[in-house]
């Protein structure tokens, strides 16, 4: 399967699950509805929102090119090599090396580097990185992951409405519109986690894609693994503070997850796409590129 067809997958997937929770906290058609407009009124939200809310997360301040001449005319030869529109560029006031893309297109597009990235990574190396977020953008992973975290976000939200209503007396073992208190226990515990799962899923998946988009922009593979072993060393080091559920936009993990295992993991492991962007440089070397 394509990591289009997963993503497309996953997403249906998380739209089912905000569906299907929307039922038990709304019996009846009048729930499969309610959570119909609602699946679409949080995509509208993340449409038109998602790059101001990731911003602002990040207390991220947007450069000209007479303040960072040197990062901004990095973006805009990439950008015009990916035949991309020049994107806004954001610099974030933190010693974490990291970097991220939002936006709901390529017209309404933002690149975001921290001034640790700027501190620690040579040119060839931040070239890779900026490729891996332009590649983001032009895939629309933006959005998706937006709509992604947006959607995770309403199924936790139904998930402490049925909670309430269970502890409150909502729903209780004789009303027949209540359901199984135990299966709705459950509901109310394996929902958000499952959201959560899924969510973390998709963003894996767009990794890949985008560290390949990156190498074939610059033509310089290995730059970007470098830059990725690079990064992983120092962000045990100096944490990035935000909400959690931006971490997926991060060009890498912002603290060391391994303790949580590659389920709740919202990058594939380091090693992992290092060795597929030493594959690529083999490939691209057979070809002679």
């Amino acid at each position: 399967m394509t990591n289009q067809l997963k993503t497309a997958a996953l997403l249906a997937a998380l739209s089912g699950l905000l569906i299907a929770i929307s039922h038990l906290v709304i019996r009846g058609t009048g729930g499969l509805i309610i959570g119909l407009i609602l699946a679409a009124a949080t995509n509208l939200f993340a449409w038109y929102q998602s790059d101001k809310i990731a911003l602002g997360a990040y207390h991220a301040r947007e450069v000209s090119p007479q303040a960072a001449p040197g990062l901004y005319q990095m973006v805009e030869k990439l950008s015009q090599r990916a035949n991309l529109p020049m994107p806004r560029v954001y610099i974030v006031p933190s010693q974490n090396a990291n970097a991220f893309a939002t936006g709901r297109d390529p017209e309404h597009a933002a690149v975001a580097v921290t001034e640790g990235i700027l501190d620690i990574l040579p040119q060839e190396e931040l070239e890779g990185v900026i490729a891996h977020e332009l590649t983001h953008i032009a895939n629309r992973d933006t959005l998706t992951q937006a709509v992604a975290a947006t959607i995770a976000g309403a199924i936790s939200y139904l998930g402490q409405m049925l909670s309430y209503s269970l502890w409150f007396g909502g729903m209780s073992r004789n009303d027949d519109r209540g359901g199984n208190p135990l299966g709705i226990i459950a509901t109310v515990i394996l929902a958000p986690l499952a959201a959560t799962i899924i969510q973390l899923a998709i963003s894996r998946t767009r990794e890949f894609s985008a560290d390949a988009g990156a190498a074939k922009l610059t033509g310089n593979p290995r730059a970007l693994a470098q830059a990725l072993q690079r990064l992983e060393s120092t962000a045990r080091q100096i944490p990035m503070t935000a909400n959690p559920a931006f971490e997926p936009l991060l060009i890498i993990n912002s603290l060391s997850g391994k303790f949580l295992g590659n389920l709740f993991s919202s990058h594939p492991a380091t090693e992992e796409r290092v060795a597929a962007l030493l594959k690529l440089e083999q490939q691209m070397l057979a070809r002679g590129y």
